[in-house]
């Protein structure tokens, strides 16, 4: 995949990140997530890509864009054919509600690269290099902590997780806690904090419980580019999730998947900070545009990057919130 790539998937998670901020704090969730899809599908216009999406808003009769199947970019015959990964906001009562840790995040990879993975929930465990082909989804979290502590030589004191702060893990959490570990309960966002297991200056060292299978996916797809470990199964609530797995999936679906069957290849990477998180600080809008804080990783090169854009409003196009191209006579290009 040309690495250019990588550089242009940044612009769209930047148009997305953009048209999320303006809803911050408003309480609306839909209004975020809509505004930040609308300004995404906008940008992929501009991008010499054929992508197909398999991790999206959802099936073509649940979302009116974005949706699973749905192709993006210029689609031209000598554009390169990519699956697409994406979340226009990861993290949408974050946005909504002025809490840290919301995302925009798109990953790319050829053909086959992402497991079509459906919309329901998906155990976790994901970690840093530290702990790759040391802990297990399949043991206790007292196990997993053991283990990593010994890998990383340091007291199991000294770690800290992060757990989705629901109902359905208070098991987790009681468990956690008598081991001495420290907690980090977070709200939503749990690819942001699956990323976070990778760098020393967050703290964190493992993401434990259940989220989204999608998000799953994307933290995979994240993870292969620094190293890190992903591991998930997939959770069942009735007999039609089931079927939806069965006909999506090959193989069985109770089975754990590992990194590489959630994500592997060619991979790009790209993610946005909409509110400020650990891993990156969210849109501070300016007096002429905004800027903007994102992180972009090829699983190739293994390469990481940080870029800090100051957006001039009056020079090139503004995402607005109704996810218009502006100024006049502007188009994606010149982003």
């Amino acid at each position: 995949m040309d690495r250019n790539l990588a550089l242009e998937f940044v612009r769209v998670t930047e148009a997305a990140a953009i048209a999320a901020a303006r809803t911050m704090g408003r309480g609306d969730k839909h209004l975020s997530d809509e505004q930040a899809v609308t300004a995404m599908r906008t940008a992929f216009a501009s991008l010499e890509i054929d992508g197909r999406i398999v991790i999206g808003e959802g099936e073509r009769d649940e979302a009116p864009m974005l949706f699973i199947g749905e192709r993006v970019g210029r689609m031209q015959p000598h554009n390169p054919q990519l699956d697409i990964a994406l979340d226009p906001l990861e993290g949408t009562g974050l946005c909504a509600y002025g809490r840290p840790g919301a995302l925009a995040v798109i990953a790319a990879a050829p053909a086959g690269g992402f497991l079509h993975a459906p919309d329901i929930y998906m155990d976790k465990l994901a970690c840093g290099p530290a702990g790759r082909g040391i802990v297990d989804i399949r043991e206790s979290p007292t196990e997993n902590l053991r283990r990593l502590a010994e890998a990383r030589d340091v007291s199991i004191e000294d770690l800290t997780l992060v757990i989705l702060d629901r109902s359905r893990h208070e098991q987790i959490i009681s468990e956690v806690r008598q081991t001495g570990a420290r907690i980090k309960l977070i709200q939503d966002g749990d690819v942001h904090a699956a990323i976070a297991t990778c760098s020393d200056e967050t703290g964190i060292d493992l993401l434990l419980g259940i989220g989204g299978a999608p998000e799953g996916v994307l933290a995979a797809a994240a993870l292969q580019c620094i190293g890190g470990d992903m591991q998930g199964q997939l959770v069942f609530r009735n007999e039609r999730e089931r079927e939806r797995a069965r006909q999506m999936m090959d193989g069985d679906i109770d089975r754990v998947l590992t990194i590489d069957e959630l994500a592997h290849g060619e991979i790009v990477f790209a993610a946005t900070g909409v509110t400020t998180g650990d891993m990156l600080r969210g849109v501070r809008f300016t007096r002429h545009g905004a800027m903007t804080h994102s992180l972009v990783m090829r699983a190739r090169s293994g390469t990481v990057r940080t870029i800090e854009a100051h957006h001039h409003f009056d020079r090139k196009p503004n995402y607005a919130s109704d996810g218009s191209i502006g100024p006049a006579g502007a188009t994606p290009e010149d982003a």
